[in-house]
C-alpha cells in the first residue's frame, strides 16, 4: 500500500529549475500547491528563461553548489545536474553533480533528486531497484556516488528513464532521440539512428515524470525509486509514431553507433513505485508522442493542430 500522502508544503526549492525536467516540476508544483512560495535555483547553463513562463515564483541565478539560503525549506526538489552524458570532464561532472547535491542536503526535512537509469549500465536486463549500480560513464557514476550519499541522509531519490516532452527543446543535442527525430523528419530528412533501429530504451513522457517525483515527495520513503513506463520500445517503435503522428511515411536511416559505453536496452521494474508511491505512467509510447506533437504543434491535420494545454 502506499505511504499516506504529506501535508501541502509551504516554503520549496528546487535546484535546475529552468531545466527540461525541472522546468515542467516547478509549473505543476505551482499548479498543485498555489499557496507554496517557490524559490528556483539554477545557473542557466542548461537551463532556459523561456521553459519558466508563467512561473510566480523567485529565481536565483547560481550553481547550487555556491546557494546559501538564510532560510529553510519544507521540501528540496534537487534536479540541478550536467546531465549531457557526453560531457567526459570528470572533475567537473562530479564536482558539480556531487556537491551541488551535497550543498543542499539540510536545507529540508525531505529531499527528493533526480537519479537516473544510467546507473545500471550497460545490460540487457530489466532494472529494478536492487540492481547493482555498473556505471559507464562519468554521469552515470556521479549518480551513484549520489545513491551512496542519499542513503546516509534519508534522501529520496528519483531514477529517471529515458525522459521526453515539453521544453526539452534548448538542450539541442543533448535533447531526447523522440525531440531531435521529429526536427529531423519535420524537415523532410530521414530519421538517423543507430544500426538496425531495435535498441530499445524504456522512454517516459515528461508529464509521467513529473508526477512520478511529487508522489515520491508526499508517499516516498528513503531509497530510490524508478520512474519510467515500465516498457522498452525500440527507435524504430519511435519512427513508426512520429510518422503517425507527423502525418509522414519517412523510412530511417541506418549508422553505426560509435560509442562503446551506449546502453541498447533499458525498461524499468516499477513494482516498487507502484506498491509505495501509487505511480501509474498514463502515456505508452504512442500516446506520449501525439500529445508532444500537439504541444509542439507539429500534429498531422487528422490527429489535429490544436496546441495542447502547457501544463
Amino acid at each position: 500500500m502506499p505511504a499516506k500522502k504529506k501535508s501541502a508544503p509551504d516554503r520549496i526549492l528546487l535546484t535546475g529549475g529552468a531545466g527540461f525536467i525541472g522546468s515542467n516540476l516547478a509549473l505543476e508544483i505551482e499548479r498543485r500547491w498555489p499557496s507554496a512560495r517557490v524559490t528556483i535555483v539554477d545557473d542557466f547553463r542548461s537551463g532556459d528563461f523561456r521553459n519558466l513562463t508563467g512561473f510566480r515564483g523567485d529565481v536565483v541565478a547560481k550553481n547550487a553548489v555556491d546557494y546559501a539560503p538564510r532560510a529553510t525549506f519544507d521540501i528540496v526538489f534537487h534536479l540541478a545536474s550536467i546531465t549531457d552524458t557526453t560531457v567526459h570532464d570528470q572533475r567537473l561532472q562530479v564536482h558539480d553533480n556531487v556537491e551541488g547535491f551535497r550543498a543542499v542536503l539540510g536545507l529540508a526535512p525531505r529531499v527528493v533528486y533526480a537519479s537516473s537509469a544510467a546507473t545500471y549500465g550497460i545490460t540487457d536486463e530489466r532494472m529494478s531497484e536492487t540492481t547493482p549500480p555498473r556505471p559507464a560513464n562519468v554521469y552515470a557514476f556521479s549518480k551513484v556516488v549520489l545513491d551512496n550519499i542519499a542513503r546516509e541522509h534519508g534522501a529520496i531519490g528519483v531514477r529517471y528513464f529515458n525522459v521526453y516532452g515539453p521544453r526539452e527543446a534548448h538542450k539541442k543535442a543533448a535533447a531526447s532521440m523522440i525531440y531531435q527525430l521529429a526536427v529531423q523528419m519535420r524537415s523532410g530528412r530521414r530519421p538517423r539512428v543507430f544500426k538496425h533501429g531495435e535498441q530499445k530504451r524504456d522512454f517516459v513522457y515528461v508529464k509521467d515524470v513529473v508526477t512520478g517525483t511529487l508522489l515520491a515527495a508526499e508517499r516516498g520513503r528513503p531509497g530510490v525509486y524508478n520512474i519510467g513506463s515500465g516498457l522498452a520500445r525500440s527507435f524504430n517503435d519511435i519512427i513508426a509514431a512520429l510518422n503517425s503522428a507527423l502525418g509522414l511515411s519517412l523510412d530511417p536511416d541506418y549508422f553505426d553507433c560509435p560509442y562503446d559505453f551506449y546502453q541498447t536496452f533499458t525498461e524499468a521494474d516499477l513494482a516498487k513505485a507502484q506498491r509505495e508511491l501509487g505511480y501509474e505512467p498514463r502515456f505508452d509510447l504512442e500516446t506520449g508522442i501525439r500529445d508532444y506533437a500537439k504541444w509542439l504543434g507539429w500534429a498531422a491535420a487528422r490527429a489535429g493542430r490544436e496546441v495542447d494545454a502547457k501544463k
